[in-house]
C-alpha cells in the first residue's frame, strides 16, 4: 500500500507492505478561520484579562516567537498581536526570536517568518546566548546554576511568548515556557538545562509533565521573569491551527499539553522490526540535528536490534552550525559517544541532540533518507539510503518474510508507545 509521509515542503509518497501499521494522530480539522480564532482567544484569555485591558499605551513591550526551525504561524500570530496592542507605539514594541543556541535568522528569513511589513516596522532582535552583554542575570536555579535571560525580555514592562505545542522528546511538550527557557537564556544557563543528567532521566521523555527535570526547570526560570501573557496554537498536518491557547502561562500551556495528549497519544501492542518515520516536513526537518526527533519517536516503538528508517530533507544540512557535526566526530561509535558525554567533565553545547541520537542508535539501526551526501549521513553514523522500498526489500533477509513494519506519517507530532 501507499503512504505519504510529512518530508520537506512537498512530502513523500512511499510503498509499504501490506500489513505495514500506519500510526498517526487523530486527524484535527484546522479552525475556519484563523485570524478570527487568534482575536477571540486574546479577548477570552485563559487566567487573565483580555490582552489589550492588561497593556498601557506607555509600556515597553516585548514579544518572544520561535525561531525558524519551527512551523509555529508567526506570520499571522505577530500581526494579531500588534493590531490588539494598536494602542502602543511601534516603537515600545520589540520582537526577540528565541534561537536558543541555533544560528541568528537573516532579514530575508524574519520576512518569510514574519512578512515584510512587521520586518520594515519593529525591531527584531535574534537572542544572543553567547553574548553576556545582552543577557541579565534574574536569579540562580535549584538546578546548580545561575539564570540569564534576554536583557530586552527582562527590560520590558510588558512580555509576551508566542508558540506551537508539540510533542517533545525530552521536555514532554514544547512550547508554553520553553519559547523562554532554553529560547532567550543565556548559554550557561542552557548547559545545564540540557546537561546528560538531565537529558538521560527517564522522566525527560515524550508526553510526560509530572516529575519531568526538564520541564521543571523551564517553569521555575520561568517564574523568575514571568511572562504577563502566553499565545500558543496546536497545528495539523497540513499546518493549519487546530486550536489557540491564551493567557496566563502554565494555566494556558496546561491546557494546550492536554488538548495535545489527547489525539497524538496513539496506544501500540507491540514493537516493530522496522519503523519508517519522518520529522514533520519543513521546517521541522531542515536539518540532521532536527531530524533526530523523529528517530526519537520511532524508538518508542522499535524493536531492540530492529531498524528506523527516518525520512527528513536537511535543506540545511547537518547543520554545518552549532557543535553537532563536531561532537559525532570525537568518538567513532553511539556507545563511545555516549560514554563520552557521561563523564561529568564534558561540556558542549549540542551535546544533548547527539547523547539522545546516541541512544536510539544503541537500540536499533538507523537508516537516513535526505538530500545529504552518503558521505555526510555515514558520518554521522547513520546508514543512508536513497530508495526506501529497496530498503525495506533487503530488511526482509534480516526479519524474514513476515517482518513487522510501522509507519509514523508525521513523525514527532505522534508519541506512540506500548504498554509494558
Amino acid at each position: 500500500m501507499k503512504t505519504t509521509l510529512l518530508y520537506g515542503t512537498d512530502n513523500l509518497t512511499i510503498e509499504v507492505p501490506d500489513h505495514s501499521v500506519i500510526v498517526e494522530p487523530k486527524h484535527q480539522e484546522g479552525v475556519q478561520n484563523e485570524e478570527k480564532a487568534v482575536f477571540e482567544a486574546l479577548r477570552n484569555p485563559i487566567g487573565t484579562p483580555p490582552l489589550r485591558d492588561m497593556v498601557k499605551s506607555t509600556d515597553k513591550v516585548a514579544i518572544v516567537i520561535s525561531d525558524i526551525t519551527r512551523p509555529t504561524p508567526n506570520h499571522l500570530l505577530i500581526p494579531c498581536l500588534i493590531k490588539e496592542l494598536s494602542h502602543v507605539p511601534l516603537n515600545n514594541v520589540v520582537i526577540i526570536n528565541g534561537t536558543g543556541t541555533h544560528r541568528d535568522q537573516t532579514r530575508e528569513e524574519f520576512i518569510q517568518m514574519l512578512g515584510e511589513w512587521v520586518v520594515e516596522n519593529i525591531r527584531i532582535v535574534n537572542n544572543q546566548c553567547h553574548d553576556k552583554e545582552t543577557q541579565v542575570k534574574v536569579g540562580r536555579s535549584q538546578f546548580g546554576c545561575d539564570v540569564y535571560l534576554n536583557k530586552d525580555y527582562v527590560e520590558a514592562d510588558f512580555r509576551i511568548v508566542t508558540g506551537f505545542i508539540e510533542p517533545h522528546f525530552f521536555a514532554g511538550f514544547s512550547g508554553g515556557p520553553k519559547g523562554i527557557m532554553p529560547g532567550i537564556a543565556g548559554i550557561e544557563t542552557i548547559l545545564t538545562f540540557h546537561n546528560a543528567r538531565m537529558i538521560g532521566d527517564p522522566m525527560a521523555t515524550w508526553g510526560n509533565m509530572e516529575g519531568n527535570p526538564v520541564q521543571d526547570m523551564t517553569r521555575e526560570i520561568n517564574r523568575m521573569c514571568k511572562p504577563h501573557f502566553m499565545l500558543n496554537v496546536t497545528l495539523n498536518r497540513d499546518k493549519h491551527i487546530t486550536r489557540v491557547f491564551a493567557g496566563e502561562l502554565f494555566q494556558a500551556h496546561d491546557a494546550g499539553c492536554a488538548f495535545v495528549k489527547e489525539h497524538a497519544m496513539i496506544k501500540c501492542d507491540q514493537r516493530y522490526d522496522v519503523v519508517i518515520t519522518s520529522n514533520s516536513g519543513y521546517p521541522l526537518d531542515q536539518n540532521l540535528y532536527q531530524a533526530v526527533k523523529g528517530m526519537s519517536a520511532a524508538h518508542k516503538i522499535v524493536k531492540k536490534g530492529g531498524t528506523i528508517i527516518c525520512a527528513a530533507e536537511c535543506s540545511d544540512g547537518l547543520p554545518n552550525h552549532g557543535n553537532y557535526a563536531k561532537i559525532l566526530q570525537m568518538r567513532k561509535t553511539p556507545h563511545q559517544i555516549l560514554e563520552m558525554i557521561n563523564d561529568h567533565t564534558f561540556q558542549m553545547f549540542d551535546q544533548w541532540q547527539v547523547q539522545k541520537q546516541a541512544v536510539i542508535q544503541v537500540w536499533a539501526d538507523v537508516y537516513v533518507y535526505s538530500a545529504l551526501s552518503d558521505e555526510d549521513v555515514t558520518k554521522a553514523m547513520f546508514k543512508p539510503t536513497k530508495d526506501i522500498e529497496q530498503t525495506l526489500s533487503e530488511l526482509k533477509r534480516k526479519y524474514g518474510e513476515h517482518m513487522s513494519v510501522a509507519v509514523l506519517p508525521l513523525g514527532p507530532l505522534t508519541i506512540p508507545y506500548v504498554e509494558e
